[in-house]
């Protein structure tokens, strides 16, 4: 009797591993903006679904899951509503309040792109073991393999500010990444549960947290909206993660450029004055003057953290 309810106790433990768990939202903490591009696929690889397509929709969705970004639509979706929006420009259309308009498109200042180098798939169902409520216990199954290299550019520079090549591996049907991965799968004929598709996953994973281990490493900015009546207005509000009491620096940003390329080679700030945020707003935060010099704060002044 002992030997049964032990080998039930396994049993259970190994089923609760195998359930998904929904990442974390982190609460607070600045935000970036940032978009995905199509990967390019150089791994030689064709099956049911697009394989670059697949991995920009996982990678889209698990970095809008940390709650660390402002994610914008891949650029396939964001040029299919530029194109909405000259239509509209065009004339040709009813105009209306809920038209779109041209201008207010969220710019992105992280760019994440890569190449899919390598795939190996045996999409072999496992067989054998026990299955409890849909979970399968031992046996045999296919394994899955994705390598990917990806960049992390900066929009305004164009330059790539961190790299990584990621493994995604599936030795088994069931993963537990720490990402609700949802139902993906529906866009690309159900098939994110082979291995491959398990694979995509846990290398999508890897890579939102090698971004994520980035962020200290990338400097976050604003900008001056409005300096009056003792407040000023900066281009950052809820939306990007600012909270009431934050402080930043206000001050002239003077890019150094190689004068031999034009290249940007860094960017520096000459401090104005220290400001702390008193309300904030979805796209802008309406801060005090903290110290320095007031009345020197004027419009298109860069802001950044001290």
């Amino acid at each position: 009797m002992k030997g049964k309810i032990g080998v039930l106790i396994m049993i259970m433990a190994l089923v609760a591993a195998a359930i998904p768990v929904m990442a974390a939202q982190p609460a607070g903490g600045l935000r970036y903006s940032i978009t995905v591009s199509k990967f390019e696929n150089r791994a030689n690889w064709s099956g049911r679904w697009d394989l670059g397509d697949a991995w920009g929709t996982v990678l889209t969705d698990m970095l809008n899951q940390t709650g660390k970004f402002i994610v914008l639509g891949e650029t396939d979706m964001r040029q299919a509503a530029l194109s909405e929006q000259d239509f509209v420009a065009s004339g040709r259309t009813a105009q209306g309040k809920k038209a779109p308009v041209t201008g207010q498109m969220t710019p992105a200042q992280l760019l994440v792109k890569g190449v899919i180098t390598h795939v190996q798939g045996d999409t072999a169902g496992g067989h054998g073991g026990i299955r409890i409520h849909g979970f399968r216990i031992g046996g045999r199954g296919g394994k899955g393999e994705v390598d990917a290299t990806i960049y992390v550019i900066d929009s305004t520079t164009g330059q790539v500010v961190a790299s990584t090549n990621v493994v995604g591996k599936a030795k088994r049907r069931g993963l537990n990444l720490g990402y609700d991965t949802g139902g993906w799968g529906a866009a690309f004929g159900g098939h994110k549960n082979d291995n491959v598709g398990l694979a995509v996953q846990a290398a999508c994973a890897k890579a939102v947290d090698f971004i994520v281990a980035q962020l200290p490493n990338i400097q976050w900015t604003g900008t001056v909206v409005l300096a009056k009546a003792g407040k000023v207005f900066i281009n950052r509000g809820s939306r990007e993660g600012v909270q009431p009491g934050q402080e930043f620096v206000v001050g002239k940003a003077e890019v150094l450029r190689d004068p031999d390329t034009g290249e940007v080679l860094d960017e520096e700030v000459k401090k104005v004055a220290m400001i702390r945020v008193d309300r904030v707003k979805e796209k802008i935060s309406i801060c005090s003057v903290m110290s320095g010099n007031a009345s020197a704060i004027h419009r298109g002044m860069t802001v950044h953290l001290p």
